[in-house]
């Protein structure tokens, strides 16, 4: 089985910054993409940011610029650094990834972390 536990979320004021974690455990033989999603109150899901293993990312149009995604292979991690942070970034944010065993290829998610962005 595999988990994703996520940190670094929380409460922080307009034009702040909050920087997310998400770690990967488990029986991993490889991971492929990796990204972060948000739902927002009364919203569906949404794709913030997502990267490769080779390192190419892609961002949601209400975030680039301000946000940048990264990972460390060799700790199964990825990260959200999110800067200049507005009050409708406001969501639970959750980590999401692709990762293959020997046996079978998944889409994993974490559990999600708060992020509250104050005026």
């Amino acid at each position: 089985q595999v988990q994703l536990v996520e940190s670094g979320g929380g409460l922080v004021q307009a034009g702040g910054s909050v920087r997310l974690s998400c770690a990967a455990s488990g029986n991993i033989f490889r991971i492929n993409a990796m990204g972060w999603y948000r739902r927002a109150p009364g919203k569906q899901r949404e794709l913030v940011a997502s990267i490769t293993s080779g390192g190419s990312t892609k961002f949601a149009d209400s975030v680039k610029g301000r946000f940048t995604i990264s990972r460390d292979n060799a700790k199964n991690t990825v990260y959200l650094q999110m800067n200049s942070l507005k009050p409708e970034d406001t969501a639970v944010y959750y980590c999401n990834a692709v990762v293959a065993t020997m046996s079978w290829t998944n889409n994993y998610w974490g559990q999600g972390t708060q992020v509250t962005v104050s005026s």
